[in-house]
């Protein structure tokens, strides 16, 4: 798997059930990954994965960034037209993955305060004074979910924020209290994804909401 230039293992993965012919069946693994921020040149990869819904109710990743007000009155192509700025911002927005010359997943990650809705939360209010970069969502394509990508992915995004100076990372998955969670709610991710990828719970407000953490150590998103 490639991050950044570098080559890292494959990361293993489960098989997703046949439900087509096995001519169009994918194959049990995944293809080598590759991890590249988003960028105004990557924007068509990047609309091509979230399709005309914009990943879910024309969301196109605004939720975090606008307030609840604007992102109603700008769902959709507002929102769409919004983070595009955002991607043609000197800063990327987040991290595509790779498969081939495909991008089939996303993970949004900046400094906290660009996240306005982070400080209105009353669940996820900051934990200290402590400079964070914040993961705030995921979105895989449907034929690559449950497969071993957002692991490996979260790892590039960390990856990224600690070029770029971040020394802590924090994200605020959901943790169900029993059974599994369907796709369009866990769009924060899952603690456990989280845990897997070096992460500890820092806070707990809410049964099923963690805060977790990634301290990096200087020198190691070389």
């Amino acid at each position: 798997m490639r991050q950044f230039g570098r080559t890292y293992p494959r990361p293993s993965a489960t098989p997703m059930p046949a439900r087509t012919s096995p001519a169009k069946s994918l194959p049990a693994t995944l293809p080598k990954l590759a991890f590249h921020p988003l960028t105004r040149d990557r924007w068509a990869d990047f609309e091509q994965l979230f399709g005309a819904n914009g990943a879910c109710g024309g969301c196109w990743c605004m939720w975090w960034r606008a307030s609840p007000q604007d992102f109603r009155a700008h769902r959709g192509n507002g929102n769409r037209r919004a983070f595009r700025k955002a991607a043609g911002a000197s800063e990327a927005p987040g991290v595509l993955a790779y498969a081939g010359k495909k991008a089939v997943a996303w993970c949004a990650i900046a400094p906290r305060e660009a996240y306005p809705r982070l400080e209105r939360s009353r669940i996820f209010k900051p934990i200290d004074e402590a400079p964070v970069w914040s993961v705030t969502c995921f979105f895989v394509a449907k034929a690559y979910r449950r497969r071993g990508v957002t692991v490996p992915l979260l790892r590039a995004a960390v990856a990224f924020a600690g070029r770029r100076g971040a020394r802590i990372v924090e994200g605020y998955p959901v943790e169900p209290r029993k059974g599994s969670l369907p796709d369009p709610f866990a769009w924060t991710g899952f603690a456990s994804a989280f845990r897997r990828a070096g992460f500890v719970e820092a806070a707990r407000r809410s049964e099923t909401r963690p805060m977790m953490r990634c301290v990096l150590r200087s020198g190691s998103a070389g």
